[in-house]
């Protein structure tokens, strides 16, 4: 009998208990891996952009 009353009262107090917040973890590396792919995407467009630059000047020489 106590064991029952012992399986009750431990579901009645997990059910009445508030959820957890939400763990936010993975967030932090999520946001930095976003900040990481944003900048070797500018780099790399300045890059395509200086190449066109000095390939046209190039042209012009010969």
């Amino acid at each position: 009998m106590l064991r029952l009353y012992i399986l009750m009262t431990t579901a009645v107090t997990g059910l009445l208990q508030p959820p957890k917040p939400k763990d936010e973890r993975g967030s932090v590396t999520i946001e930095n891996v976003l900040w990481a792919v944003a900048v070797i995407a500018i780099v790399a467009i300045v890059v395509a952009a200086i190449r066109a630059y000095v390939t046209s000047e190039s042209g012009k020489l010969q």
